[in-house]
């Protein structure tokens, strides 16, 4: 065959040969889609919609069981990153239908809304922020009552992961995500980060055990995409156990208030938690046996935990009695409610005490392993901690009450004559 075409000006011919079994002629369709092209098109790929089409697609595959599929689907574009948005198979979606759905993720979009967000939050599936305080409303009936735990989770998730993932659903959360999350934190603020993570990755499970996603992108998996050491863990400042005494003299030398500092007395002098000692009530004193009892629902350890008084201390509660109130607080702040964990460690500042309240317990354990004979255990269980395996503790019933009585008594003895 001789075909003709012009070059320059000039008609030149070339000899044109081909195999006219091999030619596909296919029916030119306009710009846009059609109704008409939408039903009778027989051939796979995708079809765009043309200008003006926010990015509306069709996309014809065939289907193992023969025939074609077509469906709608969007190409959008936020904050520069490109993605798609299922519209649904056509015919239960129609051309108009799917034009109207197209037009409403653009005006999302363009006041920088997610739509897959939108669509998933008309399906019942929460965001991130809002599964969040679902998990915290469940973990907060089993968390100590006074503390501030469920204050940290939500400022350290408000603060780091917020910004992140805070509006998306929680199904498309990924490992991605979360480790954009850690990664900013990871090298300057670890145990923050450790902890971000850790609250993460309960969300995750909640969403796992709701039906809601099938995996926790915060769990194992991740760690090792997360740097290995390179952090010094920074302990609760702590004095030495020989300057304790001292420091007790400059509180009580201090203008700050009698009960605040009598708090920190009665802290040191017991070996207690700030928290167990702010809230201690005069109900759980015991002064004939001078024993204070702290219930379950108080201790870390969720175990009751019974505290020996030496004669120190009964001297101190002497004092404390004049602050004694309808709350039953036995050192309450000048409003009559409990003392702040900040007020305490303020009264350190002040007097240029290089240590902090909880760091009392430190100088305690200290001086035990130094200046007494008393077995570790015994030490140990002084500030409550609990050692041993399941099957020991389940044997060990025994507090070593009195053998911790005469420890205490050793303690007092030491920072303050009796």
């Amino acid at each position: 065959m001789v075909a003709f075409m012009a070059c320059n000006g000039v008609l030149i011919s070339c000899q044109v040969s081909y195999d006219i079994t091999s030619i596909v002629i296919t029916k030119q369709r306009s710009t846009r889609l059609t109704a008409a092209f939408i039903r009778n098109v027989k051939t796979p790929g995708r079809y765009g919609d043309g200008r003006g089409g926010y990015g509306l697609n069709l996309l014809v595959k065939p289907m193992s069981a023969g025939g074609l599929s077509k469906t709608f689907s969007q190409r959008l574009r936020m904050r520069g990153v490109p993605f798609n948005v299922g519209l649904g198979a056509y015919p239960l979606v129609t051309l108009a239908k799917a034009r109207r759905m197209s037009i409403d993720n653009a005006r999302l979009v363009a006041d920088g809304t997610d739509p897959r967000a939108e669509r998933k939050r008309d399906a019942g599936i929460p965001t991130f922020k809002e599964a969040s305080e679902t998990v915290v409303g469940i973990h907060a009936q089993t968390w100590q009552a006074g503390t501030k735990t469920a204050q940290l989770w939500r400022s350290r998730l408000a603060e780091y992961a917020y910004p992140t993932v805070g509006e998306q659903p929680v199904s498309d959360v990924t490992s991605s995500d979360v480790l954009g999350i850690l990664l900013p934190i990871w090298a300057d603020k670890r145990a923050t980060a450790s902890k971000v993570r850790q609250y993460v990755s309960a969300i995750m499970k909640w969403a796992v055990v709701e039906g809601y996603r099938d995996d926790d992108p915060a769990g194992s998996t991740i760690a090792a995409a997360l740097p290995k050491g390179g952090v010094y863990r920074r302990h609760r400042r702590a004095l030495p156990f020989a300057e304790v005494a001292d420091a007790l003299a400059a509180i009580k030398r201090s203008d700050a208030y009698d009960a605040t500092k009598l708090a920190i007395e009665f802290l040191t002098l017991t070996a207690a938690r700030s928290a167990e000692v702010r809230d201690a009530t005069w109900d759980e004193l015991n002064l004939e046996d001078s024993v204070w009892t702290i219930p379950a629902s108080r201790m870390k350890t969720y175990r009751e935990h019974r505290v020996p008084l030496s004669r120190q201390v009964a001297t101190l509660l002497a004092s404390a009695r004049e602050f004694e109130s309808e709350s039953g607080l036995v050192f309450p702040s000048v409003r009559g409610k409990a003392l702040s964990d900040n007020t305490l460690s303020k009264l350190f500042r002040e007097q240029g005490i290089d240590g902090t309240p909880h760091g009392m317990r430190s100088a305690f354990r200290d001086w035990a392993a130094e200046k007494s004979d008393a077995p570790r255990e015994i030490a140990e269980m002084c500030l409550a901690h609990v050692e041993g395996s399941a099957a020991e503790l389940a044997y060990r019933r025994t507090d070593y009450f009195e053998r911790r009585r005469e420890l205490m008594q050793q303690w007092a003895d030491y920072l303050i004559e009796s």
